[in-house]
């Protein structure tokens, strides 16, 4: 089955924040924030370790560029926070705002390697143990996440399965272009954003993150020509 690595995905999501949620009557703030700066220290550590995979600085650079202005022309982050906020009203949330967990939690479980990587050995040779993995990380994180931002969480895993069941869809389509090269470039830039949702957290910065997703394909593309290498 193509989309089970996805489907796994989606349910750990869903189980995780079920669990935050029950966790976050009980844990009062001043440990909630403890445990969300942590959480965003290993965040940070996990963007620094991947993006030293990245086989040529001058691509990162570029994608990052081109992907700020695309994003930012089409407005990513603002399209993400308005779904959050119509959510928020939809479900009568009174929590702190559903788009602010809906989109942290979305870009998160995307932008790294593993959503893609894993969506793509799904979809080519029925491997799903990748995004095995990865659900069982996804299911921590948010616990994690919904103790503290609350029901938003949960409702990212709707995006994160169409996101990793589109790829694995598409896999047959999409495996020439991802070489190793073009990985450890994805790697990079993903993990960039990583370690920039992970300021954000700590409060450190405000980066409007969503709007720098299309880097991480850009970087593909650019990884394709040879004269970077």
């Amino acid at each position: 089955m193509v989309l089970l690595g996805a489907l796994v995905n989606f349910f750990s999501i869903l189980f995780g924040s079920i669990i935050g949620l029950a966790l976050k009557k009980g844990i009062s703030e001043r440990y909630r924030n403890v445990i969300i700066g942590g959480m965003a220290l290993c965040t940070i550590y996990v963007g620094i370790s991947g993006m030293l995979k990245g086989k040529n600085s001058l691509v990162l650079i570029i994608s990052i560029a081109l992907g700020a202005i695309i994003g930012e022309f089409l407005n990513i982050d603002e399209k993400m926070r308005r779904l959050g906020n119509y959510l928020q009203e939809r479900f009568k949330s009174s929590e702190s705002p559903v788009s602010q967990a809906f989109v942290t939690a979305t870009l998160l479980y995307c932008v790294g390697a593993m959503a893609v990587v894993g969506s793509l050995q799904s979809g080519i040779s029925g491997d799903h143990s990748t995004l095995f993995a990865k659900a069982v990380l996804d299911g921590i994180m948010s616990v994690i996440l919904t103790s503290q931002f609350g029901f938003g969480v949960m409702l990212s895993a709707v995006p994160v399965f169409i996101y990793q069941g589109g790829i694995a869809l598409l896999a047959g389509f999409l495996e020439p272009y991802f070489t190793e090269a073009a990985v450890a470039e994805m790697t990079c830039c993903g993990s960039l954003l990583i370690m920039a949702i992970g300021f954000n957290l700590l409060g450190i910065t405000k980066l409007k993150i969503a709007n720098y997703m299309p880097a991480i394909f850009i970087s593909v593309i650019l990884a394709q020509f040879s004269f970077f290498y």
